[in-house]
């Protein structure tokens, strides 16, 4: 790394210090600390836990944030010396030194836009994944075991834990439907940005002539809530249970007995299914719990648009929308049509490498509220 590009890195950091000063707003945060520290300091302050807890726990998450960014002006301080420095009189020991403390800055710097990114109240919950196929059966069925498996590499790079709730095969290849819960930190804060119509472009492998086929799956991503902490009623006349025999993939995992739960809520329309447990019984106690929070998930989204209509914003309905295209014949290019980032090696995004869309996703969140 060249001294003009230090100089290029440093004017770039002090852009981008800005743009968190005026998003951050620190003095405030400053502020709400010293008011919870007083609080912490009240005799009275464990007579109700449950606040007390809560107001820890948000002052911590405060203090996380002001630290890593101090922590992050620090560094900054010290590279612009050093290169003052350096200006004056160059020193090899301290060039080097100079470029690794770059490179710790800008890696700091992007965990810090990371957690400021997945700051929303839901985001640190585990995810519920759903994969639909559209109309096209097998060439759509069979882009959805694509996709199940690019999902499944990206929990491995993310190290969360991937649980099977319901899989139903598709007749002749592929999945015809498949939820997956989905368990780590912030795992619903970054595949969030996986909501809405995936669409496939390439030469079918099922086609003997060889022709180009253009396939549709939708997926649908739902915080799993902690049952106590939403109030959702459902009324046993509003629903209809259904059991039947579970399979896996292949073959696998097939019972004897029909442990498998569907449940079917009528007012919305909702369908929620579970079959990884053996006992009937907890696969219906999973479903509910699926139901209440697809139930809850759907009022908060109806709140914030009754919020949205009265400030006169228009914001697209993820769900039921396209929001990226694969396409593998007759080039190779895989675009998000939200944020207009394209890649060109497709296979290294099958692979699992989707924090790329992520972050531009939540990036432009951000910019948009």
């Amino acid at each position: 790394m060249e001294l003009h590009e230090i100089k290029n890195f440093l004017e770039d950091m002090e852009e981008k210090i800005d743009n968190f000063r005026g998003s951050l707003d620190l003095e405030e945060k400053e502020i709400q600390i010293a008011e919870y520290e007083e609080q912490m300091a009240d005799p009275n302050f464990w007579n109700n836990q449950s606040k007390a807890q809560a107001i820890i726990d948000e002052s911590n998450q405060i203090k996380q944030v002001t630290e890593s960014f101090k922590a992050i002006l620090s560094h900054i301080e010290d590279i612009e010396v050093s290169y003052e420095l350096l200006k004056e009189e160059y020193d090899q020991d301290m060039h080097d030194t100079v470029v690794e403390n770059v490179k710790e800055t800008e890696e700091l710097l992007n965990q810090f836009e990371l957690s400021v990114l997945l700051s929303d109240e839901h985001d640190h919950l585990n995810a519920l994944l759903e994969l639909h196929p559209g109309a096209g059966g097998t060439e759509s069925q069979d882009w959805a075991e694509m996709l199940l498996r690019m999902y499944n590499r990206f929990c491995e790079q993310q190290n969360f834990k991937v649980e099977v709730l319901e899989y139903l095969a598709g007749d002749e290849a592929g999945v015809k439907s498949v939820t997956l819960l989905i368990k780590g930190t912030n795992a619903y804060g970054l595949l969030k940005a996986e909501k809405g119509v995936h669409r496939l472009v390439r030469i079918s492998p099922f086609d003997s002539s060889g022709r180009r086929h253009t396939s549709f799956v939708s997926c649908e991503v739902t915080p799993q809530f902690e049952n106590e902490n939403i109030e959702i009623e459902i009324r046993s006349e509003d629903i209809s249970v259904d059991t039947y025999r579970a399979s896996g993939a292949g073959g696998q995992h097939v019972n004897t007995t029909d442990s498998a739960v569907r449940i079917t809520h009528h007012p919305s329309g909702i369908v929620v299914t579970c079959q990884n447990e053996r006992s009937q019984i907890k696969n219906r106690e999973q479903a509910m719990s699926m139901l209440k929070s697809k139930l809850y998930q759907r009022k908060l989204e109806e709140q914030q648009a009754k919020v949205d209509a009265a400030k006169g914003e228009q914001k697209e309905i993820g769900w039921g929308s396209q929001i990226r295209s694969y396409v593998f014949h007759p080039y190779s290019m895989i675009k998000d049509h939200r944020t207009n980032l394209d890649v060109g090696n497709t296979s290294k995004v099958m692979d699992g490498d989707l924090l790329p869309f992520i972050h531009a996703f939540l990036r432009q969140n951000i910019s948009h509220n």
